[in-house]
């Protein structure tokens, strides 16, 4: 049996979370509070499993009612290397997974060029929904997706962060970065290491610049001791 100071712990974590990601009062369906409305024995609030569902249910903004699901993330939750792109588009929207595209399979060939596979790497959007047509994410739709993204880095913990494309890096860091500017250079974000470099679509349009990408690559490699 949990300590009752352990169970008032939790709930004062559930508390802040939940206010985290915009909630003001506890009138929380059962999806997202769990059947008896509050925590539970071993339902700890930054539990992986409970910021998911908070994440599926969420309605903050605009893109909640065009979604066809929130594409939340995949991978090792204890990776030490996490790549966050910017947001969904139709694949991901569909499948409810982020980068399974002809940009998704791009970037599973880099990470494997890396001797890496994706169930060694997690992969995230800074955006959990589809912008409709893709269009870029609008300013209020990235501050309310941003506490998410910055829970799961919390939680994972990883050595090293590549930010795939500009909203990407621009929204982590919440700065006015230009991409080409930045790109391959190490900054920092909460005492992680932060490696920006261009989006897999990019690399599409632009295939020359997968050479750029690759340099980028191999200094992530070198940060997390992998031979290349």
């Amino acid at each position: 049996m949990k300590k009752w100071y352990a169970m008032t712990d939790d709930l004062a974590h559930e508390l802040a979370l939940l206010r985290e990601f915009g909630y003001t009062h506890l009138d929380l369906s059962s999806e997202i509070a769990g059947e008896g409305g509050g925590a539970t024995e071993g339902s700890a609030t930054d539990d992986w499993t409970e910021l998911q569902r908070i994440a599926t249910a969420c309605t903050k903004c605009r893109l909640a009612k065009t979604r066809t699901q929130v594409v939340y993330g995949v991978g090792n939750p204890k990776a030490d290397l996490m790549f966050i792109g910017e947001a969904p588009g139709r694949d991901e929207d569909l499948q409810g997974k982020p980068f399974v595209g002809r940009a998704g399979a791009l970037l599973t060939d880099i990470i494997k060029a890396m001797k890496l596979t994706r169930d060694d790497v997690y992969i995230a959007n800074v955006i959990k929904c589809r912008p409709p047509e893709n269009r870029n994410p609008e300013p209020d739709e990235l501050d309310a997706c941003r506490p998410f993204i910055r829970r799961q880095i919390d939680m994972i913990q990883p050595k090293v962060i590549v930010t795939l494309g500009r909203f990407a890096l621009q929204s982590l860091l919440e700065k006015a970065f230009s991409i080409s500017a930045v790109r391959g250079t190490w900054l920092d974000y909460n005492g992680i290491k932060v490696m920006p470099t261009y989006h897999p679509a990019y690399l599409l349009r632009n295939p020359s610049a997968k050479k750029e990408v690759w340099q980028d690559m191999k200094k992530v490699m070198t940060e997390l001791g992998i031979a290349f």
